[in-house]
């Protein structure tokens, strides 16, 4: 089958790579000619596992192309997905103006039946409006041609991705009634065929269902975040043990064990902007929001956690002291730095007046380009911003170590290494890494999230 990805972002090139991997002949389309030119050298952008290998195979293969003229993109695919991103407007909105060039874009080019497929989280009645602006489009056209727009939004955990599409939970489209929608039906069984043959993971609804599914899915992954991370604060002030907890509870199979991981908050591309997206659209329809607004504070207030225990520790006056800081993407396995909680605690130390040293095992790069853009040169970064080549490497001279990120490599480091190469042996742990009893066997103060403080005896 012929299809088109509009948008070569996370979701479009992932979505592009798996498609042309099960079998179909898939060109990708983005208006950015360097990241194309990357592309078509078989050179991936983002860190994603496995997805580098399946494009070169695909690329070889001949299923996969790439351009950055959209026409060219709308004539080959008679399935056209639109994958462009939804940014965060001021007012908390999602921007959907890629979203709308992409249709009108599509209006302007197609001369035949076109499927038009919403890949991109929307808000709820987003096919709708891409269909009025391609209706419109064919009308200034004077050009009589039929078409079909499905809402089918898309359920990737960055870091498996890949595995994600290719062994999704469901396939959730969203379909219009009516002749057209029977058509553009058969058509999606047929992209799908090779992930779904027997018909059981797709669900099919309205678009505005399936608009609305993507964001009260993703709402709930965040309050799950945000309730076990105010347990997890207020384990701390009774002296229990979040972990403890985590486990009885995600035991009870009405509850799961899935995102109960207490830690310094949630961050990415998705949770924080589909919350304010849904809060945003609450409030358009009139509706108050006291759980959705509850997630969100909470989740800011988590992001500081780790600062408020550093000073609780040595003084609010940090002038002088340089912190150690692994992890800085909002997961591991990823180099997305969007919306990470390292971000929120890196501008707090600078203003208090710290250094930092800090590593991260794929998002150095990214990392010199965010904190840059963030503090936009008003501190002197050259020397209080320090990126080392190793875990071990930047703990040499630090006051104390915060782990921001639980990549497994972290994991693998021997406690008694850290408290033998920090100026002080102290380690601030944002995601838990290590039980306390034997952080403090070591030789290490350690302070985690919803667990006691541990200390040497």
């Amino acid at each position: 089958m012929k299809i088109s990805v509009i948008g070569t972002g996370y979701v479009g090139l992932v979505t592009g790579v798996c498609l042309a991997e099960l079998g179909h002949d898939v060109m990708c389309v983005d208006v950015d000619q360097d990241k194309i030119d990357l592309l078509r050298e078989g050179c991936v952008p983002i860190h994603e596992s496995g997805l580098a290998e399946l494009l070169r195979r695909n690329r070889r293969a001949r299923r996969l192309h790439f351009s950055s003229d959209i026409d060219t993109g709308v004539r080959h695919g008679e399935v056209l997905f639109i994958a462009v991103g939804t940014p965060a407007a001021p007012d908390g909105s999602a921007n959907l103006c890629s979203v709308f060039d992409a249709a009108q874009s599509i209006a302007a080019a197609m001369d035949t039946f076109r499927l038009i497929v919403i890949k991109s989280t929307v808000p709820v009645g987003t096919a709708e409006r891409v269909g009025e602006l391609v209706r419109k489009g064919l009308e200034e056209r004077a050009l009589d041609c039929s078409f079909c727009v499905l809402s089918n939004p898309e359920f990737l955990k960055e870091g498996v991705a890949v595995r994600d599409f290719m062994a999704p939970d469901r396939i959730v489209i969203g379909c219009p009634e009516g002749e057209a929608g029977e058509r553009a039906r058969a058509m999606m069984r047929e992209v799908y065929a090779g992930l779904d043959p027997a018909g059981s993971r797709c669900l099919w609804m309205a678009p505005r269902a399936a608009e609305f599914t993507k964001y009260a899915a993703n709402a709930m992954l965040a309050t799950r975040v945000s309730f076990i991370n105010e347990m997890a604060n207020l384990a701390d002030a009774m002296g229990v043990d979040i972990e403890a907890v985590r486990c009885g509870i995600g035991a009870d199979r009405r509850i799961g064990a899935a995102f109960l991981q207490a830690g310094c908050g949630y961050g990415g591309s998705c949770l924080p902007k589909d919350v304010q997206a849904l809060r945003h659209t609450a409030r358009q329809a009139g509706l108050a929001t006291p759980l959705l607004d509850a997630v969100d504070a909470v989740n800011a207030r988590q992001k500081r956690i780790l600062f408020d225990k550093i000073v609780r520790r040595f003084g609010s006056d940090l002038q002088g002291r340089c912190f150690a800081m692994w992890g800085l993407t909002f997961k591991p396995n990823t180099d997305d730095m969007r919306e990470a909680p390292s971000r929120v605690l890196i501008r707090l130390l600078l203003d208090s007046g710290a250094a930092i040293s800090m590593y991260d095992p794929v998002a150095m790069a990214e990392a010199q380009r965010v904190l840059y853009q963030d503090h936009d040169g008003f501190y002197d970064l050259q020397q209080r911003l320090r990126f080392g080549a190793g875990p071990l490497q930047v703990l040499d001279g630090a006051d104390a170590l915060v782990i921001a990120t639980d990549w497994q490599e972290f994991r693998q480091v021997d406690p008694a290494q850290i408290s033998m190469q920090l100026k002080s042996p102290v380690v601030f742990d944002g995601r838990n890494l290590y039980a306390p009893a034997a952080a403090a066997a070591a030789g290490l103060e350690y302070y985690a999230i919803g667990r006691s403080a541990a200390r040497p005896s």
